[in-house]
């Protein structure tokens, strides 16, 4: 993980190895942003004019290195595009700010130090450019320069192995002694840490990230962090009836699990439950995904990775809620024991289920996890799922749609979600879609009309979660793997889509603001 620093030092004096400044889009050209005033100086105040020679504009994601003019400690000078100057100088939005901090942080992975000269005249800036700086800075390295044993023993590898994230973020503007900027930080390190770890378990190949050994993970961080892990092996999914978790994961040598993860604050007031979706390979079942559509489905865990990262955040901020997390993890594999589309299963909630198509299964086990939440009677349940192709349609791949029983509710989670930078839309749960699920067989199907299919999955999902229960429902499909060019602090692969969220809504609710 890479070190984060608050710092009075001066950019000019700074001993780094770079130094980042921002560089805004004006009408005639790029405006320097505040935080550079001491690097301009070191150019005699033509820093914009050279940036503007060598072709900078000032616009978003774009990045231009050159080499420092004397006085500056730093070698080379970084300046990233914050995009449109803001109405008011010091306005700079705090996704802007996320974004171009990252975009340095990657442009600079294999350098040990660099200073952050962006805008940080508040402590909401600071904290953008400390989590924006540290996101960008991710690096999934685990499976990367293995020994190679063809090699003569004697000669040097021309390849040193993958090049390392940038090593540490000086936050320079900030104030190190001002209890509410360490607090800033000290929040971005723990949260960022958490991102990047369920960024790593999406990121793990699914030979060895499975139920058994996801779980595993869990009851490590929970012993680390205070907080309380129980998990329900098959024979207690057998023994408690979880039909969904057991019908989805009867395929696979690995079997299923249901983790809980339980954080408890002695003055909170309030529940919040989070179920994810923990899928950690998705082949289809019977119903086989085609070709082309395999090949990242490690990735359909992503919602229980959000829960379990979430979960820890809280406990790592000590926050004033007690949050719940429910990882329903399985492996979706066809094979002599899998169920077959036509099967009938048995939730825990006792409903009977026709499963008319095996690749339909994420809603399977969130049904189980939903009704499990559900009894502990929590002032709200959100899950969070990689559930439907048809959300990825809708909304694209970096907009995830929040559903509610609640529009309230929905309203409250859909702010919060625009307010830390993570993309989101309000959907609807139509009543008239409920009826393409009935089933001639059981009490419902899990499948329906297919126009509309995210919303379908939605309602499926309202089945199963207690009365009277404010309940959201997000399907991350879209953001939760990206497959791209990394941008901004987005790198590819696992994105940690919906920590950000989980973990404002758990600080709301501890301030008494649920919504």
């Amino acid at each position: 993980m890479t070190a984060l620093t608050l710092s009075t030092a001066g950019a000019a004096t700074l001993r780094a190895d770079a130094l980042v400044v921002g560089v805004a889009k004006g009408v005639k050209g790029p405006v320097l942003a505040p935080g550079s005033e001491a690097v301009d100086k070191a150019f005699d105040g033509k820093l914009a004019a050279v940036l503007a020679t060598l072709g900078a504009t000032g616009a978003e994601g774009e990045l231009t290195k050159l080499p420092a003019a004397s006085g500056l400690k730093a070698p080379v000078v970084v300046a990233v595009g914050l995009g449109p100057v803001p109405d008011k100088e010091d306005a700079y939005d705090a996704e802007a700010l996320r974004r171009a901090a990252g975009t340095a942080a990657r442009a600079l992975s294999g350098s040990k130090k660099a200073g952050f000269a962006l805008p940080a005249g508040s402590v909401e800036d600071a904290a953008a450019v400390a989590e924006g700086a540290l996101l960008g800075s991710y690096a999934f390295t685990a499976y990367q320069g293995g020994e190679n044993k063809l090699a003569p023993k004697d000669a040097k590898s021309k390849d040193s192995g993958p090049k390392q994230p940038l090593a540490e973020v000086v936050l320079l503007g900030g104030k190190p002694r001002d209890k509410a900027y360490k607090a800033a930080v000290e929040r971005a390190l723990a949260l960022v840490e958490e991102i990047n770890r369920a960024r790593d378990l999406i990121n793990t190949p699914p030979n060895d990230l499975y139920p058994e050994s996801f779980a595993a993970v869990a009851t490590a961080a929970g012993k680390e962090h205070g907080v309380k892990v129980q998990v329900l092996d098959e024979k207690a999914l057998v023994k408690g009836g979880y039909g969904g978790l057991l019908g989805v994961g009867q395929g696979s040598t690995n079997g299923p699990r249901l983790v809980k993860l339980a954080y408890t604050h002695p003055k909170a007031e309030k529940t919040l439950a989070l179920v994810g979706k923990g899928i950690t390979y998705d082949s289809g079942g019977i119903s086989l995904k085609p070709a082309g559509h395999n090949e990242t489905m490690k990735c359909d865990m992503s919602g229980a990775a959000a829960v379990f990262a979430a979960v820890i955040t809280a406990a790592r901020l000590g926050l004033k809620v007690n949050v719940t997390g429910w990882l329903a993890l399985a492996e979706n594999m066809p094979s002599g024991n899998a169920t077959r589309p036509g099967d009938v299963l048995r939730m825990y909630s006792g409903k009977t289920v026709e499963v008319l198509n095996t690749d339909a299964e994420g809603r399977l086990v969130l049904a189980d996890a939903l009704t499990r939440a559900s009894e502990e009677k929590p002032d709200a349940i959100v899950d969070v799922a990689t559930l439907t192709g048809a959300m990825v349609l809708a909304l694209g791949n970096r907009t995830f749609g929040i559903m509610a029983n609640d529009d309230a509710f929905r309203t409250s989670v859909h702010e919060i979600a625009e307010e830390v930078g993570e993309a989101s839309w309000p959907m609807p749960l139509p009543a008239d879609l409920r009826k393409g699920m009935d089933s001639p067989t059981a009490d419902m199907a899990n499948m329906g009309e297919r126009m509309g299919g995210g919303l379908v999955a939605g309602l499926f999902l309202k089945e199963f979660v207690g009365e009277g229960i404010a309940w959201a429902h997000l399907d991350i499909a879209g953001p939760a793997y990206h497959e791209g060019a990394p941008y901004g602090y987005t790198p590819k692969g696992g994105t940690g889509s919906a920590v950000r969220t989980l973990v404002r809504l758990a600080e709301r609710t501890a301030d008494g603001d649920l919504g």
